[in-house]
């Protein structure tokens, strides 16, 4: 089957093969003025999800898709008051708050309901509907080291003493720092006495960053020379405002970070959810992401420009190299971690 990428094309297309695309079953119980309650970001990724999700759907089947838009903390924590009662239909999340949704019960675990699920890749079939690739790894800038940065030992070369910008903790950056510090030095999770070490050997720091405005701040002010930062987030800056910045690929890998969508226990629009996240998972969507925030697809049927796939973690071998952990471990230590980290690190 052909599909245009023109919206007139993918509406027409869905009309024309919708239980192809969604399944008979599903799409018999999608009746007209149905309502689906989504929860996402704002930005590109609200104004994505309804050119290529909610208005086909909307102009095909007569329903309505209503946005709560906001930031993880917000919707994760509604979701989780009205755990089996949602008003939530569908919600979208990060990788390790996914998978331990599923294992709470607030949302459900992914299935082959969902057609485009087979072209998942594994890593997104976790706790929910991978949408999108988005790893944390080392972001430079060129002028300030003395060789390219190809490991995440190189933060302790002796060229950027005094010049690192460190990402707090928690948050997405510091998890991956911490992480990437104990994998490198010899420990893991369940072993992070090395990552605290050796990170406080790098002190004094530069800067301690806590958003992605405020290293880009730092960045342009040339306050230190390298960070841990989202590689989509930092292509669009440096394309835009900093031409000297590098987006690192080193070779122990980038940590992983992903966006879920996530169908909630107890929803009443099963169908209408599966059919949203159905859209959202075809080369359509992930092609606008891609072009448009440099999300990189969770999906193999997909093909892009060379110029722009060369920008992204695109094929099975780029996947396998993506840095997974044990985030139930994680999230047990998180708040210990915390308190060491101001301890120990930002003190």
């Amino acid at each position: 089957m052909t599909i245009a990428l023109t919206r007139r094309g993918l509406l027409a297309t869905a009309a024309i093969a919708a239980p192809a695309i969604w399944g008979r079953d599903a799409v018999a119980q999608i009746r007209r003025g149905d309502e689906l309650t989504v929860g996402i970001w704002g930005g590109a990724q609200e104004r994505i999800t309804r050119q290529y999700c909610a208005t086909p759907l909307e102009q095909q089947h007569g329903v309505k898709i209503n946005y709560v838009l906001g930031g993880t903390p917000e919707r994760r924590a509604r979701a989780y008051a009205e755990r089996g009662r949602p008003s939530f239909d569908l919600l979208y999340l990060n990788i390790f708050e996914s998978r331990q949704a599923v294992k709470d019960g607030v949302t459900q675990a992914p299935s082959a309901s969902v057609p485009n699920f087979a072209n998942l890749y594994p890593l997104a079939r976790i706790g929910g509907y991978g949408v999108a690739f988005n790893p944390v790894t080392i972001v430079y800038d060129r002028r300030m080291v003395a060789a390219p940065m190809t490991s995440w030992k190189d933060f302790w070369r002796d060229d950027l003493k005094g010049k690192v910008i460190w990402p707090t903790y928690p948050g997405a950056q510091g998890t991956a720092g911490l992480l990437m510090a104990a994998k490198v030095w010899g420990g893991s999770e369940n072993d992070i006495d090395p990552a605290f070490r050796k990170i406080a050997e790098l002190k004094p720091f530069a800067a301690i960053q806590g958003s992605q405005d405020q290293l880009y701040g730092m960045f342009d002010q040339q306050v230190g020379a390298a960070s841990v930062e989202f590689g989509s987030f930092t292509r669009s800056y440096a394309e835009s405002r900093n031409p000297n910045i590098v987006i690192a690929e080193p070779v122990e890998g980038q940590a992983v970070a992903a966006n879920f969508a996530c169908i909630t226990t107890g929803t009443r629009n099963q169908a209408l959810a599966e059919a949203f996240v159905n859209l959202h998972l075809s080369p359509e969507c992930q092609t606008a992401y891609a072009q448009q925030t440099y999300y990189s697809p969770t999906i193999r049927n997909i093909t892009l420009p060379p110029d722009l796939a060369a920008k992204l973690i695109m094929g099975e071998e780029a996947v396998s190299k993506l840095i997974d952990f044990d985030w139930d471990v994680v999230i047990r230590n998180q708040g210990r971690w915390s308190s060491r980290f101001t301890r120990e690190i930002a003190g």
